[in-house]
């Protein structure tokens, strides 16, 4: 098995077929098109989107299910024709692909971006961040921490 030396996660071994491919990269990041999916115990539900060619770029996701059960995936034909899935119907996200959002840090708290998802075909492992086409979403979701209220 392969192992990539992360900036931010370390020595991250990986199976070679479970590399993601960006056939058009990520926005702002056109030229890194390889990434893998790191898991780290103790981190669920977040998954690391590690790029194989360069050790600094790490994004910090989530399954777009943890962030919002009731999340509706509407994204465009091109999108859905890029990674191979069907444009004639939404893909059933957890048996045909895999949706997950960007987090970030903002100084009014953690974010989600929910307007535009990475959508990861589990069959072919191709990947695009689309955009979402469905109303009401927003770039910089912002997260509730959860736990008890009684807490606060």
């Amino acid at each position: 098995m392969p192992v990539f030396e992360s900036q931010r996660l370390g020595n991250l071994t990986y199976d070679s077929d479970s590399t993601i491919e960006f056939p058009r990269g990520l926005p702002g990041f056109d030229h890194r098109r390889a990434f893998v999916a790191a898991h780290l115990p103790g981190k669920d539900p977040l998954i690391f989107l590690q790029s194989l060619e360069d050790p600094a770029l790490c994004f910090i996701t989530a399954p777009v299910a943890a962030i919002d059960p009731a999340y509706r995936l509407e994204v465009g034909e091109e999108d859905l024709a890029l990674v191979g899935l069907p444009v004639s119907r939404r893909p059933v996200i957890g048996r045909e692909a895999l949706c997950l959002v960007v987090l970030s840090m903002r100084e009014s708290g953690p974010t989600a971006n929910l307007l535009g998802p990475v959508l990861i075909n589990l069959r072919n492992r191709r990947a695009v961040q689309a955009v979402s086409m469905a109303p009401g979403y927003s770039h910089q979701h912002a997260l509730e921490p959860k736990g008890d209220p009684a807490c606060s």
